[in-house]
């Protein structure tokens, strides 16, 4: 476990070390125009950084009595109606009293590294943070995250200046950097 928290805490340090890059805005578009044409369960919203809008996709609980709101961070390359692991904890918790806000996280060219995504970081933290202020802005009990991958990641980046407090972070699919890999360094680098 401490290596892993180990690993971790290197793979932040070294993202805040890079240059920030622009998300691939063609590619969200696309996905935007796709969720959005099709009848997804909940509500399409864009939510604003200050510096951009993002998609996001806000389901309200079925039941009367909220207990706050979960959101989702995808994995890289995914987005917030992602079939594999999103759209189902997006559909399964709001018939349990959770409401859910999945959101689009920064993307990377087609096939994109973790270094591509790593650059990223800074402007993925910007959105995770926009979507505590709206789980705030909507009276949450309670605010939970839920990262799968590299959303794991930038959710413990994003909470490690403990700048904004949720109530608990869960993380999915845990990507682990070996010794021999290191952010940020082209390959063969020493």
């Amino acid at each position: 476990m401490l290596l892993k928290m180990v690993r971790i805490s290197l793979m932040i340090y070294l993202c805040n070390a890079l240059i920030c890059q622009a998300s691939n805005e063609k590619r969200e578009a696309e996905i935007a125009a796709e969720i959005e044409k099709t009848k997804a369960v909940g509500h399409v919203m864009w939510l604003d950084t200050k510096k951009e809008k993002f998609l996001s996709l806000y389901t309200d609980t079925t039941q009367n009595n909220r207990q706050g709101i979960i959101i989702l961070v995808h994995d890289m390359g995914g987005n917030p109606n992602q079939q594999s692991i999103i759209k189902p904890f997006r559909t399964f918790f709001p018939e349990h009293h959770w409401a859910t806000l999945s959101i689009q996280m920064p993307l990377s060219d087609e096939g994109g590294s973790r270094e591509d995504y790593a650059a990223l970081f800074p402007d993925a933290k910007l959105r995770l943070l926009a979507a505590i202020d709206f789980a705030k802005l909507k009276k949450a009990e309670k605010i939970f995250i839920i990262g799968d991958g590299l959303g794991g990641v930038i959710a413990s980046y994003t909470l490690a200046d403990k700048n904004k407090s949720v109530d608990g972070l869960v993380i999915i699919r845990l990507p682990l950097i070996t010794p021999d890999e290191q952010i940020g360094q082209p390959s063969g680098a020493t």
